[in-house]
């Protein structure tokens, strides 16, 4: 077989541009000079080259006109070699210096693989700068935004927590605020109004009123005649033309201030003045240290300006309404076991023996010592028993009593026990669901004052036994006063017996 020659391969773009005809534009001559460049113009130039270099890339490394065009071939591998660089790194760098490229395209491909560099490093100052200057604020910032990693950096996670936190104001009140009642003042010179004779009258009638407060008709009466004169001398002599003139140096100030020193201790204002330790009158709780500095400051405050707390108001009310509830069954219980006591007949004596005897009965089975309703007992100590207990403490007597004193309290003891305390259940019937209604109200108001009041001048509920224990061991001793006054004053007439007095007739 007779040997073939190879051929070598031609593609169709190849071929098809072979057969195209090529024709020269007509170049157009230049009708302007130009001048040789300085280096100057040179450098500027050269800088301006650089950047048009670094901002469009569609003009780096372009071939020249005259070159011919490249194959499909050549392109793809240029391509090729261009993505091994950009992405392979120093391995790319390697095998592109090992095919054996020329140091004119190794040269391109190096300022390639670094122009690219630039461009991704400075993105988005780039974009920025090629935006064109109709475009809008979201366009902007879309532009100049970080793109997305995948992960949130530290400063869009802390203003994320502040926007949480502190959430926008609604569109209708992120406007500015008006301020209606700000008004453009006037501040250019101008001249002063001219009065008439009527107002300056009117007004001088006005401002002489400050001297009615002066006291100086109140101590007319009171002062002598010299007095009057020195006092009319003294007004006198203030309302002259040069009697308020004040001096305008440091001296002359000094010598009126001395004058006026003068002229008080001449009139004695400087005798009986406190010096030493009267002088400053120091409080002695004020060192105290268990006393806290700024509750003493706060009581002196409300001490000088005359304010009372409101625990001290609800205590006042409390102490008003205890008073009035125990001044009335006092009152009601006196005037009822005296009527019952003298209803029993017999002698006003007789009455008054047998009201003493009750009282006696009542000192040895419900003994007073004290006044326990006044004392300081914790909220959590107000049981009968506690109270019980309290009354039932006897006081030791002291060596130096006299005999007859003891005598006497055996004689009363052994005549009691053949008494008891004056009760009487129908009156406490009567009587309870008012009783137990003003305890109620009574407590209301306590616990109320317990808590506002500090915790040493909390008070102790109210307990209707106790109160009427109280009550009895109270009004036991007066009973027989009672029962005399009764039958002893005049009985009443019949005009007052009805409530009208005698002057209606």
């Amino acid at each position: 077989m007779s040997s073939r020659t190879a051929l070598p391969y031609v593609c169709v773009r190849c071929s098809l541009k072979s057969f195209r005809p090529t024709y020269a534009k007509p170049t157009i001559p230049s009708r302007r000079s130009y001048a040789p460049r300085s280096e100057s113009s040179n450098e500027s130039s050269t800088a301006t080259n650089e950047l048009r270099h670094l901002t469009s890339s569609n003009n780096d490394n372009a071939t020249p006109t005259n070159s011919p065009e490249q194959g499909a071939m050549s392109r793809r591998l240029q391509e090729a070699t261009e993505e091994a660089l950009l992405t392979g790194g120093t391995a790319g760098r390697r095998a592109v210096e090992d095919a054996g490229f020329s140091e004119e395209l190794k040269e391109k491909l190096l300022t390639k693989v670094k122009d690219a560099e630039f461009r991704s490093q400075y993105a988005v100052a780039l974009s920025e700068a090629n935006l064109p200057a109709s475009a809008g604020a979201g366009t902007r910032i879309t532009a100049t935004s970080r793109p997305w990693t995948g992960e949130e950096t530290t400063e869009d996670a802390v203003l994320r927590m502040l926007t949480d936190a502190h959430k926008p104001l609604a569109r209708e009140l992120r406007s500015r605020p008006k301020i209606s009642g700000l008004r453009p003042v006037d501040m250019r010179m101008r001249q002063q109004t001219k009065m008439n004779p009527g107002h300056r009258a009117a007004n001088a009638r006005d401002r002489a009123s400050m001297y009615a407060g002066l006291g100086i008709k109140e101590s007319e009466g009171s002062i002598s005649d010299a007095e009057k004169v020195a006092r009319r001398e003294e007004f006198r002599e203030r309302f002259q033309p040069g009697a308020r003139a004040l001096p305008n140096t440091v001296a002359g100030l000094a010598a009126l201030a001395n004058q006026r020193i003068e002229d008080a201790i001449a009139r004695g204002q400087f005798k009986n003045i406190p010096r030493g330790k009267d002088a400053a009158q120091r409080d002695t709780r004020s060192d105290n240290p268990f006393i806290d500095t700024t509750e003493y400051i706060l009581n002196n405050m409300i001490k000088r300006q005359d304010i009372v707390p409101p625990w001290i108001e609800k205590q006042q009310e409390l102490a008003k309404a205890a008073r009035t509830f125990r001044s009335r069954l006092r009152n009601d219980w006196k005037r009822h076991a005296a009527r019952m006591i003298a209803s029993k007949g017999g002698p006003l004596e007789a009455q008054m023996e047998r009201a003493t005897q009750f009282a006696r009965a009542e000192r040895l089975h419900n003994p007073r010592k004290g006044d326990v309703d006044q004392m300081s007992i914790p909220t959590n100590m107000t049981e009968d028993v506690v109270m019980f207990k309290i009354r039932q403490q006897t006081s030791t007597s002291s060596p130096s009593a006299d005999a007859s004193q003891a005598a006497e309290s055996n004689t009363v003891e052994s005549a009691a026990h053949l008494w008891q305390p004056f009760r009487d259940p129908e009156w406490l019937k009567t009587e309870q669901s008012y009783m137990e209604l003003s305890i109620n109200n009574l407590n209301t108001l306590t616990r109320s004052y317990n808590l506002m009041a500090p915790e040493l001048a909390k008070k102790p509920y109210f307990n209707l036994e106790r109160e009427l224990s109280n009550c009895y061991a109270d009004v036991a001793p007066l009973l027989a006063d009672t029962i005399r006054d009764r039958a002893t004053r005049p009985p009443k007439s019949p005009v007052e017996a009805f409530g009208i007095s005698r002057a209606a007739f």
